[in-house]
């Protein structure tokens, strides 16, 4: 096997590499959530019974949450519109509601991609102080975040109105970004796994293989966000590794291989290289850095 392996192994966007015995050995053993997986330097798309190479282009998202005033935003967004002239990877901000139409105005004509960090799950009617998805369409909004861990925790969002909200986004022809991530007791109890499997579970529920195509997972550890903590290259594509052997298992190979799989939970330019080398992290989305311009190049045109 590891022959055949190594035979296949082709060279891709990150280097030659070589997972599929490493994660066969892992199904076929079991293992623990957290334990560090000992990987080559390079980049790969593989389950336990096929090596299936993918060349995702990568996704860094900015999550701006509920910070800025508008003269503030504006030149933010100006930032990274030059920011991104040149980057590899794709690149979004999800910016607060009020700032959505006057960033799309500053990015029009950018390859940036405007994001809103909520929805509703209702078009129109008698729901003070929500933002239906036609809204967001209206003033140019292509990604929708949905189940960040502050909406499940502060919000107190469970996993249908999350999967709710994520129909709606898909429904309407938009791409959305679903977060999932497990909290510090989890990591630290051995089910980070069991944690994220049962909200991909969840949130995806009624979702087809067709409309994930419109998917992308942003896996949040719960405790390395807003706290200065990251995991580390191996706990985080440890459990990037899991996702997308969730998606083998429950939707298809070629699935998937597709799946753009972010990593977020305080990324920083010291971070982001390390991360970024893992073969199964497909771009990060990212919080405070994404607030301050010369922070968010580095992150965006990472090496």
């Amino acid at each position: 096997l590891t022959q055949h392996v190594m035979t296949m192994a082709l060279s891709t966007r990150r280097g030659v590499y070589l997972a599929a015995l490493a994660l066969a050995a892992r199904h076929a053993a079991g293992f623990r959530a957290g334990a560090p997986l000992r990987l080559a330097s390079s980049r790969v798309a593989a389950s336990s019974t096929a090596v299936v190479m993918a060349d995702r282009t990568p996704l860094i998202a900015g999550n701006w949450k509920m910070n800025l005033v508008l003269d503030e935003a504006v030149k933010l967004a100006a930032d990274v519109k030059k920011s991104s002239e040149g980057a590899k990877a794709d690149v979004a901000v999800c910016v607060p509601f009020p700032f959505l139409k006057p960033v799309a105005d500053v990015l029009a004509g950018s390859k940036v991609a405007l994001g809103a960090q909520d929805c509703w799950t209702e078009d129109k009617g008698a729901f003070t102080g929500a933002t239906s998805i036609p809204m967001i369409s209206s003033v140019g909004c292509s990604h929708v975040l949905t189940g960040h861990s502050e909406r499940r925790s502060i919000f107190g969002e469970d996993d249908a109105l999350i999967n709710a909200k994520t129909k709606k986004v898909l429904d309407a022809g938009l791409k959305a970004i679903l977060c999932i991530g497990e909290l510090k007791e989890e990591r630290e109890g051995g089910t980070t796994n069991a944690v994220v499997s049962a909200q991909l579970e969840k949130g995806l529920a009624g979702i087809s293989a067709e409309e994930l195509k419109r998917v992308v997972i942003a896996y949040e550890p719960v405790w390395a966000i807003g706290t200065g903590l990251t995991a580390t290259p191996e706990q985080a594509q440890d459990t990037h590794a899991f996702i997308r052997s969730w998606f083998v298992d429950n939707y298809s190979q070629a699935v998937a291989d597709a799946m753009i799989i972010q990593y977020g939970g305080s990324v920083s330019p010291e971070t982001v290289d390390e991360l970024m080398a893992c073969p199964d992290i497909d771009g990060a989305l990212v919080g405070g850095a994404s607030l301050l311009g010369d922070k968010f190049d580095r992150i965006i045109n990472f090496n």
